[in-house]
């Protein structure tokens, strides 16, 4: 498909940092929870290269912040969930699937337990507000839901704790994967947390005051320059090798989180009050498709999306790529599994493609 220009209107919200990011030399964009999200910069091979050897800054504010707070909050949130979180402490992120009465995914967020009787969500793509607001509203909590004004940026790559403990600190090596710390920046206290949507190492800072938004951007490319910091975004390439699902792209809200491996993040067997718990206990053992990677040595033509084999639809391509690191075309298909069942491998295009578990387990793969 050529390139097309996206539109912009008030409909496609800006972030505080879209002027830095125009300024960095952004390439592209996609919108997401209505709001710009910036896709490349270089190119996309290039970006990978930095993410993956040095550092980079990313403009995620389009991960909103749902905030739920109020005497119901815990409850509202395990409702949406099928993760315990009875156990979560102050400052801590949880992943954890959002799924509705029928076992069928709303959205993949992390859940961050911000101060006593104070969550965010912090969503992927789905308009999780909507939702919480008509489960509290039919349920009678005393809740209050707000997309709270929070605006995160991303610092990723193997680099990056070295430039946000000379931005922020010292404190910052000490921070854990999914917790975070309230740091000062220049008299302000944000909260920052190891996280982000790489496997090459970083943190996410909780932006609450705008008018910061240029003084840490420039900051963080002052300090890094000799780390060879640029400014970037979720790297296609980079995600896929680590196995990292996008919603909307690898699943949706037709699916349920057996069939993407989710299954490891439910606490089927708790006593929560969790609205999906029945039907995803049904579930359990039943579901008819799963995600899995298929690896081709060369890139493979699809005809719309479809994997066939004898003229059958056994699956549809869900994501794809080209990784230059290790010279193999890497898909990420929804396949049936009674085809799985039977099957490691299939020609598609001409081309073999060895059928792998997720995420890509490289040092198996030829």
């Amino acid at each position: 498909m050529a390139d097309k220009l996206l539109s912009i209107s008030r409909r496609t919200r800006k972030t505080p940092f879209t002027p830095l990011v125009e300024a960095a030399g952004v390439k592209g964009y996609t919108v997401y929870n209505h709001m710009l999200l910036p896709t490349f910069f270089d190119s996309n091979e290039s970006d990978y290269w930095s993410l993956c050897q040095d550092v980079q800054v990313w403009d995620v504010s389009c991960e909103r912040q749902i905030e739920v707070s109020g005497p119901d909050s815990e409850r509202l949130i395990q409702l949406m969930t099928p993760r315990d979180i009875s156990k979560a402490v102050i400052g801590q992120g949880l992943y954890a699937p959002l799924c509705d009465e029928n076992g069928l995914l709303i959205n993949d967020p992390i859940l961050i337990k911000f101060a006593p009787d104070n969550w965010w969500v912090s969503i992927a793509d789905s308009d999780v507000r909507l939702w919480a607001r008509g489960l509290a509203f039919g349920l009678g909590l005393d809740v209050q839901i707000r997309e709270a004004a929070i605006w995160p940026l991303a610092v990723q790559g193997p680099k990056a704790e070295e430039l946000v403990s000379r931005v922020f600190g010292e404190a910052a090596r000490s921070i854990r994967f999914f917790r975070s710390k309230m740091l000062d920046f220049q008299g302000h206290s944000m909260m920052v947390m190891r996280s982000g949507y790489s496997k090459q190492g970083g943190f996410e800072i909780y932006l609450n005051d705008p008018a910061l938004a240029e003084p840490l951007w420039n900051e963080l490319f002052k300090q890094g320059a000799d780390l060879k910091v640029r400014a970037g975004g979720p790297n296609l390439i980079e995600r896929i090798e680590s196995g990292l699902l996008s919603y909307g792209n690898d699943m949706n809200f037709t699916h349920n989180p057996f069939e993407c491996g989710l299954d490891i993040y439910m606490d089927l067997d708790a006593d929560i009050d969790a609205m999906s718990l029945k039907a995803l206990r049904a579930l359990r053992g039943k579901h008819v498709h799963q995600l899995v990677g298929i690896v081709f040595d060369d890139a493979v033509e699809f005809d719309d999306f479809r994997v066939e084999a004898d003229g059958e639809l056994v699956g549809d391509v869900r994501s794809q790529v080209w990784s230059p690191r290790y010279n193999k075309f890497l898909t990420m298909v929804m396949m049936k599994r009674d085809f799985l069942a039977d099957n490691s491998s299939i020609t598609i295009d001409g081309k073999l493609g060895t059928i792998v578990d997720l995420p890509f387990d490289f040092g198996n793969i030829a």
